[in-house]
C-alpha cells in the first residue's frame, strides 16, 4: 500500500537537521526497497528547507507509522507537524520529473 507523508519542520532547525543528515540520508538509502520517493521541501527561491515529503510502499498503516517513528529526522524532533495518508497510484510519469535535485 502506498502512504504519503507530509512532514513540516520547526522553525529554526537547520543545526539539527545539518547534525541529522548523515542518520538521514543512511535510513533513506537503508528504505530503498520501500521507498517510491523521498524529498526535501523548499521555499519558493529554493533555500530555505520547510520539511520533507516521502512515497513509501509499506504493507499496512501500522508500518508505515513505524517507518516515520525511525526516520531521524522525526525521531531528533525536526518535525512540527507530520501527515500520513494512504493513497492510491493514479498517474504514474516518472519521465516529467526535473534532470536535478534543485528542479531544475
Amino acid at each position: 500500500m502506498l502512504y504519503i507523508i507530509n512532514a513540516h519542520d520547526k522553525p529554526g532547525m537547520a543545526e539539527k537537521v545539518a547534525a541529522t543528515l548523515g542518520a538521514h540520508q543512511h535510513y533513506l538509502h537503508e528504505s530503498d526497497k520501500l521507498l517510491v520517493l523521498a524529498g526535501g521541501m523548499r521555499d519558493e527561491a529554493g533555500k530555505e528547507r520547510l520539511g520533507s515529503v516521502y512515497l513509501i510502499n509499506v504493507a499496512n498503516r501500522a508500518a508505515a507509522e513505524a517507518w516515520l517513528a525511525a526516520e531521524p529526522f522525526n525521531k531528533a524532533g525536526v518535525f512540527k507537524s507530520t501527515t500520513l495518508e494512504r493513497m492510491r497510484k493514479g498517474h504514474w510519469h516518472p519521465e516529467n520529473a526535473p534532470k536535478s535535485a534543485d528542479g531544475e
